[in-house]
């Protein structure tokens, strides 16, 4: 039935959100418990609650030029960066990560809710956060002209992006300015004036213009090593008054890349200083993508032929060249080849055991460790980071992170779910209205569980239910709009193409 225009679409989503959350066995609301230790944490962590050895640890980095970059509306500030000028082409970057464990600590109710959900839910309506705003958002976020404590991650990257040495360690931190990523990559790409925030501070447009050109330095050395270009689509709900008025797409930029990159590195760094501290770790890997032939094909059906085996540096030049001649098309080939590579996973490592590294981004060392207010992952990361620059044994067995390492790729999985299913009821609200319509589209999922695709005019994925035989990621097929479902998230389509016209093939 229609959705009258006298019902707010964000309510009607936010209820759907709200029930896909308890079916997939996320907690959408925290505990009275969780809350009743909430009402007790009146402040910030401050360097006095430290034991007098970890205190005397913690280094004052408030004078640097820190400063945070993050989508606009983000009030969970996890890191800061700023860059510093060394002799002979070096750079000095340091990224600080917010000291979420110095408040949300092991074995309490508000890490039970944490631990349980491992993530921030990210969905069309509503934001459900894994610890609660009044610290992810307050006394946990490194907000603009805040003292906070900090683990900072310190990287020398030479001229040729190789990190050179590194160390990590306590600080107590300053944001000096909350910038945006759109409004600070139109700036770098000289399209837009420098942004007030950033202008407002002595030093920091220069600081920034030296991080993103180190950004660009560490970004070309992992494509030298198989790095995947990749550009997928990602979808924003805009309302307007409750009411929802169309989806945005996000792509990549200038900015999101600088943090990305410096994010990667300082998750490598993290990984081999736990290693070296004969601490056990969770990795984030991406194994050798069990579709390759998939993806064989279609660089074949573009007059590019790829190796019968699994080749990061083969795919990527072969990504790069397709960029660069169909960029308006070129997110629809990614996507199909981010689905063909297939999802990331957390695993455990032992001291001296070498975990599977990430394909995508051909790396060996990698863990998350850089959003501990939205991330279960990274706040155990931050935990064993804790133990191991004091001096102290690692706070997690092996057997433990095992445990946990399963728990949280399959929280990540269902909190996927959750942000997948309300965004198509986001979409089948506005895709109401245009029963019987027809679309171009790109084959996105097949295989036993059902096939899908997504319009090449918006950013919407639906089930071909009909003319689905044979389809296979990556084909560009022509479908009708057959019905939706707006409380269960469905999209259903029809192939109306014969084979014979499907360009993927």
């Amino acid at each position: 039935m229609p959705h009258t225009m006298d019902q707010q679409h964000r309510a009607v989503l936010q209820s759907i959100a709200h029930r896909a959350m308890l079916e997939r066995g996320l907690f959408p609301t925290f505990s009275d418990a969780a809350l009743a230790e909430l009402e007790r944490i009146q402040a910030p962590p401050a360097t006095q609650d430290a034991t007098r050895a970890d205190a005397q640890a913690i280094q004052d980095l408030t004078g640097l030029l820190w400063a945070s970059i993050d989508n606009d509306d983000s009030r969970d500030l996890d890191q800061l960066t700023v860059a510093e000028t060394l002799p002979a082409g070096a750079v000095k970057i340091r990224v600080a990560v917010a000291d979420v464990d110095a408040l949300v600590q092991d074995g309490t109710a508000i890490d039970a809710h944490a631990r349980h959900n491992t993530t921030s839910v990210y969905t069309a309506a509503q934001i459900f956060p894994m610890l609660p705003e009044k610290l992810s958002t307050d006394l946990t976020s490194l907000n603009p002209d805040e003292n906070r404590l900090a683990v900072v991650v310190e990287m020398v990257v030479g001229a040729d992006g190789a990190v050179r040495s590194s160390d990590i360690y306590r600080a107590r931190v300053r944001n000096r300015a909350k910038l945006a990523y759109g409004s600070v990559a139109a700036w770098l790409d000289g399209s837009a004036s420098i942004p007030e925030a950033l202008a407002a501070v002595r030093g920091l447009g220069e600081n920034m213009r030296d991080q993103d050109r180190i950004a660009q330095r560490l970004k070309n050395l992992r494509h030298v090593h198989g790095a995947l270009s990749l550009e997928t689509i990602r979808a924003r709900t805009v309302f307007e008054d409750g009411q929802l008025r169309g989806l945005d797409v996000e792509k990549k930029n200038r900015a999101t890349e600088l943090i990305e990159d410096f994010m990667i590195a300082a998750n490598g760094v993290t990984a081999r200083y736990l290693a070296a501290k004969n601490f056990p770790s969770i990795r984030r890997v991406v194994r050798t993508p069990k579709r390759w032939d998939r993806i064989v094909e279609l660089a074949q059906a573009r007059g590019a032929t790829l190796p019968v085996n699994a080749d990061s540096l083969a795919l990527d030049a072969f990504l790069i060249k397709q960029q660069a001649a169909d960029p308006a098309r070129f997110p629809d080939l990614s996507t199909a080849v981010v689905k063909l590579l297939g999802a990331g996973e957390y695993v455990a490592e032992q001291p001296g055991v070498t975990a599977p590294g990430h394909f995508g981004l051909a790396v060996k060392d990698y863990t998350h460790s850089t959003a501990p207010n939205r991330r279960y992952p990274d706040l155990i990361t931050q935990r064993l980071l804790k133990a191991a620059i004091a001096g102290r044994p690692t706070p997690y067995r092996y057997d433990d992170l095992e445990m946990l390492a399963r728990h949280c790729t399959e929280e990540e999985d269902a909190a996927n779910k959750v942000e997948r299913q309300v965004g198509k009821s986001a979409a089948a609200l506005l895709l109401e209205s245009r029963i019987g319509d027809q679309f171009d589209a790109l084959v996105t999922g097949a295989s036993e569980k059902g096939t899908w695709a997504r319009l090449l005019t918006m950013p919407v994925e639906g089930r071909v239910v009909r003319g689905f035989e044979d389809l296979d990621v990556g084909d560009q097929i022509r479908v009708q709009l057959v019905s939706v479902n707006v409380e269960r998230g469905f999209i259903d389509l029809s192939s109306v193409n014969s084979a014979s016209s499907r360009t993927g093939r």
